[in-house]
């Protein structure tokens, strides 16, 4: 075991804990557990490791990619990683002080700013570990509040927020999650009435859905309301430059993947739980809400305003045991958003759509190929193949194309349907390349 202290001053540690050697502090440990046989090859010096790494690295196939399934590709400016990894951002940690942490408290004020005007929401918190922890708190939410414990989710929910659900839930917050079903890829609006019948405490919506397809929102929105429930609804960031927002449909909880929003896909994390709810519901919200204020000089300063966590207030009145959050993701998403601003953020969302249209379009004229759900999309749509998702994914692969999610993976029934994905970073050479690799098939 390495260690940078001297024999001296291990001994003077060990003699204060009131233990001989290392292996009595440690002797509860099993063995099997201290002796793990690792077989790691002979040790590098530091020229040989970067050969090497180099060498591995160079082994990496990058391909064409037209996957999305809650992780998008898109377009980062330099400027965000160049700012955002600076020294005096990169090791900040949580601001437990706010005197010591202007700057943190700042960006996260900044942030909650620009996601509220985003989302068109009242209030925005300092962010959550990923979109469907983000969803988790907002159910144990609208259950506090509705005191009950029932939730409606959309079939097409992302089915990885669905397992987080399940998991968040299980044991001392039961909570009891019903379905609501799909008519030809968007919800059955009836079966959303009759399951509205009895008390819930929520609806979640999802739009666009995890198949791509946009629901009527509005019309949900009233279903719901008339029934005395909450509305929840899980969006895009990017579609709300051209989309409705959740605000103008009157959610009272909305939440998001805020991947998109200048952080790359990192081969799935880390992500950005994005959580805004109405002002009413403020007390209900998890985590952390910063504000602005004045010192006692009359100076602008930022203070730490809400914090219903169980480190602040007691265990047992805790809205959630959420001790940490996504700062530096966020501060990436509010330079992505400050560089594009409103103007920059439709006409990315009009790329998006523009893009997954077009390519919708050629897909549907090959032979064997058609559109599976002939609903509006956003940036991701659903196509049926003549053979397996899994074979056109794999046949594709050789030739430098991820050609998109296998719905098998979900559904069996749904074997021959392959999601897609086009967003802005796709020229229309790669878009004529992908049709021309389908054809193929």
């Amino acid at each position: 075991m390495f260690s940078a202290n001297s024999q001296k001053d291990k001994q003077e540690m060990l003699s204060e804990i009131g233990v001989k050697d290392i292996e009595e502090l440690f002797k509860d440990i099993p063995s099997s557990l201290k002796q793990a046989d690792f077989n790691l090859p002979k040790a590098l010096d530091e020229q040989a490791l970067t050969k090497h790494i180099k060498a591995l690295a160079a082994k990496n196939k990058p391909l064409l990619n037209f996957a999305g399934a809650g992780i998008y590709e898109h377009f980062i400016p330099a400027a965000v990683n160049a700012l955002s990894t600076r020294g005096e951002f990169l090791t900040a940690y949580t601001p437990y002080q706010a005197q010591a942490s202007q700057g943190t408290l700042q960006t996260i004020y900044e942030y909650q700013s620009s996601i509220c005007a985003l989302f068109d929401m009242d209030i925005c918190n300092a962010s959550h570990y990923d979109g469907a922890t983000a969803l988790a708190e907002a159910v144990y939410a609208a259950c506090q509040i509705k005191g009950l414990k029932e939730i409606l989710i959309s079939a097409a929910l992302n089915p990885q927020y669905k397992q987080v659900l399940k998991t968040y839930f299980n044991g001392t917050r039961e909570i009891k999650f019903t379905e609501v079903s799909l008519k030809n890829g968007t919800l059955d609006l009836q079966d959303l009435k009759n399951k509205l019948q009895t008390p819930k405490a929520a609806f979640v919506l999802a739009t666009p859905n995890f198949f791509g397809c946009l629901e009527e929102a509005e019309e949900v929105s009233k279903l719901v309301h008339a029934d005395n429930a909450l509305l929840i609804s899980v969006v895009n960031p990017i579609s709300l430059g051209i989309l409705n927002t959740p605000g103008s449909y009157d959610s009272d909880f909305a939440v998001a993947e805020g991947q998109c929003l200048g952080n790359a896909m990192n081969f799935g994390g880390p992500g950005l739980g994005i959580f805004t709810c109405k002002k009413q519901y403020v007390r209900y919200m998890p985590g952390r809400l910063c504000g602005i204020t004045k010192d006692d000089k009359g100076n602008r300063c930022f203070v730490l305003t809400l914090q219903a966590r169980e480190q602040h207030i007691r265990r047992e009145r805790a809205a959630s045991n959420i001790c940490s959050n996504q700062a530096l993701c966020a501060l990436n998403a509010l330079i992505y958003l400050s560089l594009l601003g409103p103007k920059g953020i439709k006409e990315v969302a009009s790329l998006n759509l523009q893009k997954a249209h077009n390519l919708a379009k050629e897909i549907s004229q090959i032979k064997g190929f058609s559109l599976t759900y002939q609903n509006p999309f956003f940036n991701e749509f659903v196509i049926t193949c003549p053979v397996a998702a899994k074979q056109v994914i794999n046949k594709l692969a050789k030739k430098g194309i991820l050609a998109g999610y296998d719905l098998g993976q979900i559904d069996k029934n749904l074997k021959n349907n392959l999601l897609v994905c086009a967003t802005e970073t796709k020229t229309e050479q790669d878009l004529a390349q992908f049709v021309s690799c389908l054809r193929g098939i």
